[in-house]
Protein backbone atom coordinates (compact mmCIF):
# COMPACT_ATOMS: atom_id res chain seq x y z
CA UNK A 1 0.00 0.00 0.00
CA UNK A 2 1.31 3.45 -0.86
CA UNK A 3 1.82 5.89 2.04
CA UNK A 4 -1.31 7.92 2.53
CA UNK A 5 -3.68 5.34 1.01
CA UNK A 6 -6.90 5.38 3.08
CA UNK A 7 -7.49 2.15 5.00
CA UNK A 8 -11.08 1.97 3.77
CA UNK A 9 -9.92 1.47 0.17
CA UNK A 10 -7.44 -1.26 1.03
CA UNK A 11 -9.80 -4.21 1.04
CA UNK A 12 -8.04 -5.61 -2.01
CA UNK A 13 -4.41 -6.56 -1.32
CA UNK A 14 -1.82 -6.73 -4.06
CA UNK A 15 -1.04 -10.38 -3.30
CA UNK A 16 -4.66 -11.56 -3.42
CA UNK A 17 -5.36 -14.30 -5.91
CA UNK A 18 -8.82 -12.89 -6.63
CA UNK A 19 -10.21 -9.38 -6.97
CA UNK A 20 -12.07 -8.51 -3.73
CA UNK A 21 -13.43 -4.98 -3.42
CA UNK A 22 -15.30 -3.22 -0.65
CA UNK A 23 -18.44 -3.56 -2.75
CA UNK A 24 -17.88 -7.33 -2.94
CA UNK A 25 -17.52 -7.53 0.84
CA UNK A 26 -20.72 -5.53 1.38
CA UNK A 27 -22.51 -7.82 -1.06
CA UNK A 28 -21.36 -10.88 0.89
CA UNK A 29 -22.54 -9.25 4.12
CA UNK A 30 -25.97 -8.63 2.62
CA UNK A 31 -26.33 -12.16 1.24
CA UNK A 32 -25.27 -14.00 4.40
CA UNK A 33 -27.58 -11.79 6.46
CA UNK A 34 -30.51 -12.55 4.17
CA UNK A 35 -29.89 -16.28 4.12
CA UNK A 36 -28.61 -17.04 7.62
CA UNK A 37 -29.21 -13.92 9.73
CA UNK A 38 -25.47 -13.56 10.34
CA UNK A 39 -24.21 -9.99 10.79
CA UNK A 40 -20.62 -9.61 9.63
CA UNK A 41 -18.77 -6.54 10.91
CA UNK A 42 -16.06 -4.63 9.10
CA UNK A 43 -13.25 -6.60 10.72
CA UNK A 44 -14.20 -9.77 8.81
CA UNK A 45 -12.70 -8.88 5.41
CA UNK A 46 -9.78 -11.31 5.70
CA UNK A 47 -12.00 -14.11 7.02
CA UNK A 48 -14.49 -13.73 4.17
CA UNK A 49 -11.74 -13.65 1.54
CA UNK A 50 -9.98 -16.71 2.98
CA UNK A 51 -13.10 -18.84 3.33
CA UNK A 52 -14.83 -17.96 0.07
CA UNK A 53 -11.69 -18.13 -2.08
CA UNK A 54 -11.94 -21.90 -2.18
CA UNK A 55 -15.46 -21.64 -3.58
CA UNK A 56 -14.13 -19.46 -6.40
CA UNK A 57 -11.46 -22.07 -7.14
CA UNK A 58 -13.93 -24.96 -7.01
CA UNK A 59 -16.45 -23.20 -9.27
CA UNK A 60 -13.88 -21.75 -11.67
CA UNK A 61 -14.62 -18.07 -11.13
CA UNK A 62 -11.95 -15.40 -11.52
CA UNK A 63 -13.26 -12.73 -9.15
CA UNK A 64 -15.64 -12.32 -6.23
CA UNK A 65 -17.89 -10.10 -8.32
CA UNK A 66 -18.22 -12.82 -10.95
CA UNK A 67 -18.86 -15.53 -8.34
CA UNK A 68 -21.46 -13.51 -6.43
CA UNK A 69 -23.35 -12.62 -9.61
CA UNK A 70 -23.42 -16.31 -10.56
CA UNK A 71 -24.52 -17.27 -7.04
CA UNK A 72 -27.45 -14.84 -7.05
CA UNK A 73 -28.60 -16.13 -10.41
CA UNK A 74 -28.11 -19.82 -9.59
CA UNK A 75 -31.27 -21.92 -9.48
CA UNK A 76 -32.39 -25.51 -9.20
CA UNK A 77 -30.48 -28.22 -7.29
CA UNK A 78 -27.11 -26.77 -8.29
CA UNK A 79 -28.12 -23.36 -6.99
CA UNK A 80 -29.40 -24.80 -3.71
CA UNK A 81 -26.15 -26.71 -3.26
CA UNK A 82 -24.00 -23.64 -3.88
CA UNK A 83 -26.04 -21.50 -1.48
CA UNK A 84 -25.44 -24.20 1.12
CA UNK A 85 -21.71 -24.16 0.38
CA UNK A 86 -21.71 -20.36 0.66
CA UNK A 87 -23.34 -20.54 4.10
CA UNK A 88 -21.06 -23.40 5.20
CA UNK A 89 -18.00 -21.29 4.39
CA UNK A 90 -19.12 -18.35 6.49
CA UNK A 91 -20.36 -20.08 9.63
CA UNK A 92 -18.09 -20.39 12.66
CA UNK A 93 -17.83 -23.72 14.49
CA UNK A 94 -15.95 -23.58 17.78
CA UNK A 95 -16.94 -26.30 20.22
CA UNK A 96 -15.70 -28.99 22.61
CA UNK A 97 -17.11 -31.66 24.89
CA UNK A 98 -18.76 -30.26 28.03
CA UNK A 99 -17.97 -26.68 27.09
CA UNK A 100 -19.28 -24.27 29.78
CA UNK A 101 -19.41 -27.19 32.19
CA UNK A 102 -21.77 -25.58 34.71
CA UNK A 103 -24.60 -26.03 32.22
CA UNK A 104 -24.24 -29.78 32.35
CA UNK A 105 -24.26 -29.86 36.15
CA UNK A 106 -27.53 -27.90 36.05
CA UNK A 107 -28.88 -30.12 33.29
CA UNK A 108 -28.19 -33.24 35.37
CA UNK A 109 -30.22 -31.82 38.28
CA UNK A 110 -33.04 -30.49 36.12
CA UNK A 111 -33.47 -33.75 34.24
CA UNK A 112 -34.50 -35.50 37.44
CA UNK A 113 -37.30 -32.99 37.93
CA UNK A 114 -38.91 -33.70 34.54
CA UNK A 115 -42.06 -35.73 35.13
CA UNK A 116 -43.18 -36.24 31.53
CA UNK A 117 -41.58 -38.67 29.12
CA UNK A 118 -39.88 -38.73 26.76
CA UNK A 119 -37.56 -35.91 27.77
CA UNK A 120 -37.11 -33.75 24.68
CA UNK A 121 -34.04 -31.56 24.22
CA UNK A 122 -33.05 -29.43 21.25
CA UNK A 123 -29.43 -28.52 20.54
CA UNK A 124 -29.85 -25.90 17.82
CA UNK A 125 -26.17 -25.35 17.00
CA UNK A 126 -24.82 -28.89 16.96
CA UNK A 127 -21.65 -28.07 15.01
CA UNK A 128 -19.38 -31.15 14.87
CA UNK A 129 -21.39 -32.96 17.54
CA UNK A 130 -19.53 -32.47 20.81
CA UNK A 131 -22.39 -30.52 22.39
CA UNK A 132 -25.28 -32.93 21.64
CA UNK A 133 -23.15 -35.90 22.65
CA UNK A 134 -22.30 -34.11 25.91
CA UNK A 135 -26.03 -33.64 26.48
CA UNK A 136 -26.65 -37.31 25.74
CA UNK A 137 -23.90 -38.41 28.15
CA UNK A 138 -25.37 -36.20 30.88
CA UNK A 139 -28.81 -37.70 30.29
CA UNK A 140 -27.43 -41.24 30.52
CA UNK A 141 -25.57 -40.45 33.74
CA UNK A 142 -28.51 -38.67 35.32
CA UNK A 143 -31.41 -40.87 34.18
CA UNK A 144 -29.67 -44.14 33.37
CA UNK A 145 -28.89 -45.69 30.01
CA UNK A 146 -31.92 -46.59 27.94
CA UNK A 147 -34.00 -43.76 29.42
CA UNK A 148 -36.65 -42.09 27.31
CA UNK A 149 -34.67 -39.16 25.94
CA UNK A 150 -35.02 -37.57 22.50
CA UNK A 151 -32.38 -35.08 21.39
CA UNK A 152 -32.75 -33.09 18.18
CA UNK A 153 -29.38 -31.72 17.08
CA UNK A 154 -29.51 -29.21 14.24
CA UNK A 155 -27.15 -26.88 12.42
CA UNK A 156 -27.20 -24.78 9.26
CA UNK A 157 -23.78 -26.13 8.20
CA UNK A 158 -24.10 -29.49 6.44
CA UNK A 159 -20.36 -30.20 6.58
CA UNK A 160 -20.13 -30.11 10.37
CA UNK A 161 -23.33 -32.15 10.67
CA UNK A 162 -21.72 -34.92 8.63
CA UNK A 163 -18.86 -34.98 11.15
CA UNK A 164 -21.37 -35.05 14.01
CA UNK A 165 -23.26 -37.99 12.52
CA UNK A 166 -20.05 -40.00 12.19
CA UNK A 167 -19.27 -39.42 15.86
CA UNK A 168 -15.52 -39.99 15.43
CA UNK A 169 -13.08 -37.80 17.36
CA UNK A 170 -9.52 -37.64 18.58
CA UNK A 171 -8.88 -39.71 21.69
CA UNK A 172 -7.37 -36.68 23.39
CA UNK A 173 -10.40 -34.44 22.75
CA UNK A 174 -10.72 -31.74 25.38
CA UNK A 175 -13.43 -32.16 28.01
CA UNK A 176 -13.65 -35.95 28.21
CA UNK A 177 -12.79 -37.69 31.48
CA UNK A 178 -11.28 -41.21 31.50
CA UNK A 179 -14.57 -42.55 32.89
CA UNK A 180 -16.61 -41.04 30.08
CA UNK A 181 -14.15 -42.25 27.48
CA UNK A 182 -14.61 -45.75 28.81
CA UNK A 183 -18.38 -45.61 29.21
CA UNK A 184 -19.44 -43.84 26.03
CA UNK A 185 -16.75 -44.38 23.36
CA UNK A 186 -15.04 -47.19 21.48
CA UNK A 187 -11.30 -46.83 20.88
CA UNK A 188 -9.92 -47.26 17.38
CA UNK A 189 -7.22 -49.77 16.56
CA UNK A 190 -4.75 -50.13 13.72
CA UNK A 191 -5.21 -47.32 11.21
CA UNK A 192 -7.74 -45.75 13.60
CA UNK A 193 -5.43 -45.73 16.60
CA UNK A 194 -5.78 -42.46 18.48
CA UNK A 195 -9.42 -42.08 17.41
CA UNK A 196 -12.63 -42.76 19.32
CA UNK A 197 -16.19 -43.38 18.14
CA UNK A 198 -19.41 -42.68 20.04
CA UNK A 199 -21.08 -45.93 21.09
CA UNK A 200 -24.26 -46.71 19.10
CA UNK A 201 -26.43 -46.82 22.22
CA UNK A 202 -25.52 -43.20 22.98
CA UNK A 203 -25.90 -41.98 19.41
CA UNK A 204 -29.29 -43.66 19.09
CA UNK A 205 -31.11 -40.97 21.08
CA UNK A 206 -29.89 -38.12 18.81
CA UNK A 207 -31.49 -37.06 15.55
CA UNK A 208 -29.24 -34.84 13.44
CA UNK A 209 -30.86 -32.53 10.93
CA UNK A 210 -30.11 -29.42 8.88
CA UNK A 211 -32.04 -26.38 10.05
CA UNK A 212 -31.80 -22.67 9.28
CA UNK A 213 -32.95 -20.57 12.23
CA UNK A 214 -34.06 -17.88 9.76
CA UNK A 215 -36.76 -20.11 8.33
CA UNK A 216 -40.18 -19.30 9.74
CA UNK A 217 -41.41 -22.91 9.88
CA UNK A 218 -39.62 -25.41 12.10
CA UNK A 219 -40.94 -28.98 11.96
CA UNK A 220 -39.51 -30.20 15.24
CA UNK A 221 -42.26 -32.36 16.71
CA UNK A 222 -43.50 -32.14 20.29
CA UNK A 223 -42.45 -29.18 22.48
CA UNK A 224 -39.05 -29.32 24.14
CA UNK A 225 -38.29 -29.43 27.85
CA UNK A 226 -34.88 -27.85 27.25
CA UNK A 227 -33.14 -25.98 24.44
CA UNK A 228 -29.40 -25.38 24.06
CA UNK A 229 -28.85 -22.30 21.91
CA UNK A 230 -25.34 -21.35 22.97
CA UNK A 231 -23.07 -18.84 21.26
CA UNK A 232 -25.47 -18.52 18.33
CA UNK A 233 -27.20 -15.21 18.98
CA UNK A 234 -23.89 -13.34 19.11
CA UNK A 235 -23.85 -13.56 15.30
CA UNK A 236 -27.30 -11.93 14.99
CA UNK A 237 -28.35 -8.31 15.31
CA UNK A 238 -30.97 -7.36 17.92
CA UNK A 239 -34.07 -7.65 15.65
CA UNK A 240 -32.95 -11.08 14.44
CA UNK A 241 -32.27 -12.22 18.01
CA UNK A 242 -35.78 -11.27 18.99
CA UNK A 243 -37.34 -13.16 16.06
CA UNK A 244 -35.35 -16.30 16.87
CA UNK A 245 -36.23 -16.08 20.58
CA UNK A 246 -39.92 -15.82 19.71
CA UNK A 247 -39.69 -18.94 17.54
CA UNK A 248 -37.76 -20.85 20.20
CA UNK A 249 -40.40 -19.84 22.75
CA UNK A 250 -43.10 -21.40 20.56
CA UNK A 251 -41.40 -24.82 20.40
CA UNK A 252 -40.81 -25.12 24.16
CA UNK A 253 -42.95 -26.36 27.00
CA UNK A 254 -44.05 -23.85 29.64
CA UNK A 255 -41.23 -23.38 32.18
CA UNK A 256 -38.81 -25.11 29.83
CA UNK A 257 -35.15 -24.15 30.13
CA UNK A 258 -33.06 -22.24 27.60
CA UNK A 259 -29.27 -22.59 27.89
CA UNK A 260 -27.31 -19.77 26.23
CA UNK A 261 -23.68 -18.71 25.82
CA UNK A 262 -21.67 -16.89 28.46
CA UNK A 263 -21.67 -13.62 26.48
CA UNK A 264 -25.38 -13.66 25.62
CA UNK A 265 -28.01 -11.75 27.59
CA UNK A 266 -31.74 -11.70 26.89
CA UNK A 267 -33.09 -9.84 29.92
CA UNK A 268 -34.82 -7.43 27.52
CA UNK A 269 -37.11 -10.27 26.43
CA UNK A 270 -38.69 -10.80 29.84
CA UNK A 271 -42.05 -11.43 28.20
CA UNK A 272 -40.55 -14.63 26.73
CA UNK A 273 -37.87 -15.81 29.17
CA UNK A 274 -36.85 -14.95 32.69
CA UNK A 275 -33.35 -15.47 34.04
CA UNK A 276 -33.23 -18.65 36.13
CA UNK A 277 -29.47 -18.99 36.72
CA UNK A 278 -26.11 -18.28 35.19
CA UNK A 279 -26.86 -18.07 31.43
CA UNK A 280 -29.98 -20.22 31.91
CA UNK A 281 -33.45 -18.86 31.19
CA UNK A 282 -36.90 -20.22 31.96
CA UNK A 283 -39.70 -19.98 29.41
CA UNK A 284 -42.52 -17.74 30.60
Amino acid sequence: MRPGTPQSTATEAVDHEFSFSRADFDRVRQLIYQHAGISLHDGKHAMVYSRLSRRLRDTGHRSFGEYLQWLEQASGPQGEQEWQEFVNCLTTNLTSFFREEHHFHCLADDLKAVNTKPVRIWCCAASTGEEPYSIAMTCAESLGSGSQVQIVASDIDTNVLNTARRGVYSADSRGLSPARLKNFFMRGTGANDGRIRVKPELARCIEFRTLNLMHTQWSLGDPFHMVFCRNVMIYFDAPTQRKVLERIHKVMRPHGLLFVGHSENFTESKDLFRLRGKTIYERV
